[in-house]
C-alpha cells in the first residue's frame, strides 16, 4: 500500500542514467534505445532510459560491447538503479535515501564499502560529497547499532552504493565487486 506521500510524488520515470559524449550524443541515444525507453534530460550529455529488466539490460549492453566496442566511443557511463524516489528538501533526499539504504543492511554487515554519488541539479542545496560522507555514516552507524559493523573503503570496497539525482529524482543502486568488473560501462567512480 502506498503511503500518501508516495501517491503524490510518484517514482521517476527512468532506472538507468547514461553519460554520453559530447559529439556522440544521437548516435549513443539510438543504440541504447534498442534496450528500453531513452529520452534526453536538461542535463548536457545525460539520457534517461526505463528499462524493463536490469540485469538483462547490462548483459545486452556486454553482448554489444563484445560485437562493437566502438559503443564505449558513445556511451562514456551507465548507471541502472534499482531504487527511485522524488523529493522535495535535502532533508527529503536524505531520509528517503537513508531507508533505502538501511535495507542493505544485512549485505552490507562485515563489508567494505563507500557511497558514490553524481548530482544534477538541485544547486546550491544538495553537494555530491556532502551527501556521500552523510550516508556513509548513517549506514556505518545503522550497521554498528544492529552489531554488524563495515568499513569505508574507497580503494578496494567489496560494495559500491551509487546514487544518482536528476533535479528532483533520485534513483539508488548497490553494485559489487564482481558486477563492475563484468561491466565495462558501469563506471561509479
Amino acid at each position: 500500500m502506498q503511503s500518501a506521500s508516495n501517491m503524490s510524488m510518484p517514482e521517476p520515470g527512468w532506472n538507468v542514467v547514461a553519460t554520453v559524449y559530447d559529439r556522440e550524443f544521437r548516435d549513443a541515444k539510438a543504440r541504447l534505445s534498442r534496450f528500453g525507453d531513452v529520452r534526453a534530460s536538461v542535463y548536457r550529455n545525460v539520457l534517461l532510459m526505463k528499462v524493463a529488466d536490469i540485469g538483462g539490460f547490462l548483459e545486452g549492453l556486454e553482448r554489444s560491447l563484445g560485437e562493437d566496442a566502438s559503443l564505449a566511443n558513445a556511451v562514456s557511463r551507465v548507471v541502472p538503479v534499482t531504487h527511485g524516489f522524488r523529493f522535495t528538501t535535502p532533508e527529503e533526499f536524505e531520509s528517503k535515501a537513508g531507508d533505502i539504504m538501511s535495507e542493505w543492511l544485512p549485505e552490507l554487515g562485515g563489508k567494505k564499502f563507500h557511497v558514490r554519488m553524481h548530482c544534477r541539479g538541485f544547486k546550491g542545496k544538495l553537494s555530491s560529497e556532502r551527501e556521500e560522507q552523510f550516508l556513509g555514516r548513517l549506514v556505518l552507524e545503522r550497521l554498528q547499532e544492529a552489531g554488524m559493523p563495515a568499513a569505508v573503503d574507497f580503494d578496494d570496497p567489496d560494495v559500491v552504493i551509487a546514487v544518482e539525482t536528476v533535479g528532483q529524482e533520485a534513483g539508488i543502486s548497490r553494485w559489487t565487486r564482481q558486477q563492475l568488473r563484468e561491466h565495462e560501462l558501469l563506471k561509479l567512480d
